[in-house]
């Protein structure tokens, strides 16, 4: 029996790039099919590039969640920003994602001169149209063509869905014909101590505010598997003692509640029960520290 010609897949690399809170981290959830990159309205959400893996019969998408693009001001956003840059030179192509709902503005103007000088093709999604009537999310559409950067612009919502389908088919096309780079199980390639301490820092990111944000890392210190119970052990790290004081709360109230949110999220990913122990360390300028950052993990 002659089998015939073996069917022909495509996989390659897709940098988002974008304006801090556009979307980036929903999107590429969306379309892995599961949560592999927090997702928050702060600015700084996303300070690694986060690979997150959907595959499909014929083709990978791995998909680089970028730091949103920003004026540098310190080390950690002059690290974030040269891994914007380092990463969309290397990709397969560019997805540029657009707030639909804020309109077209200097800072996408800006990113899309950056965009210009590169030889990747850009892909360009207006996202969160859910939030538009059919006449805004026209204007908006007409507004990102002017940018010059792709012949198509894909209207989509990463929280609903809509416009997904076409714009990863788009995608795929744009992959250059290949082997998987990925096992098709996989979804992310983050190491699982860098998930955690994620999903971790995302419950703090939804309970804290002004600084105490940007001012937060979370390093896990220990994975410990005791028969049908994981013990997780993480640090909290906060650049001032009141920053301390905020996060910790009232009798303990804050930190608890982030512990309990943030315990839910490891047993989901872990597929288990986790027992969670948080540590708030103050660390002055960890922001500024080169090497810290190093072990972080954030280049």
């Amino acid at each position: 029996m002659v089998s015939g010609p073996a069917a022909t897949t495509r996989a390659g690399f897709v940098a988002l790039a974008g304006r801090p809170n556009v979307g980036k981290s929903t999107l590429v959830n969306g379309l892995v099919g599961r949560k592999v990159a927090i997702v928050s309205d702060k600015p700084q959400t996303t300070r690694r590039a986060i690979r997150g893996v959907a595959t499909a019969a014929d083709h990978q998408l791995v998909l680089v969640d970028l730091p949103g693009v920003q004026r540098p001001r310190d080390a950690l956003t002059e690290r974030m920003q040269r891994r914007v840059e380092s990463e969309v030179a290397d990709s397969d192509a560019v997805l540029f994602v657009v707030n639909g709902a804020q309109g077209i503005g200097p800072g996408d103007r800006f990113i899309s001169t950056i965009l210009r000088r590169t030889d990747v093709p850009v892909v360009l999604a207006v996202n969160k149209i859910d939030r538009l009537d059919r006449a805004h999310t026209l204007s908006t559409l007409a507004e990102a063509a002017e940018l010059d950067l792709a012949e198509d612009v894909f209207p989509i919502s990463a929280r609903t869905g809509e416009g997904m389908g076409p714009l990863r088919e788009h995608l795929a096309t744009l992959m250059p014909e290949g082997p998987f780079l990925f096992p098709p199980e996989d979804r992310s390639d983050q190491p699982e101590d860098v998930i955690l301490a994620e999903l971790i820092r995302e419950q703090v990111l939804r309970r804290t505010f002004q600084e105490v944000p940007h001012s937060v890392e979370v390093k896990v210190d220990e994975i410990d598997g005791r028969g049908d119970v994981t013990i997780v052990r993480a640090l909290v790290w906060v650049e001032a003692e009141s920053q301390k004081g905020i996060l910790i709360g009232s009798g303990g109230r804050m930190i608890k509640a982030v512990g309990t949110a943030a315990r839910k999220e490891l047993e989901r990913e872990l597929g288990g029960r986790v027992h969670l122990e948080l540590s708030v360390r103050v660390r002055r300028g960890w922001r500024g520290d080169e090497s810290l950052l190093d072990r972080l993990g954030i280049e």
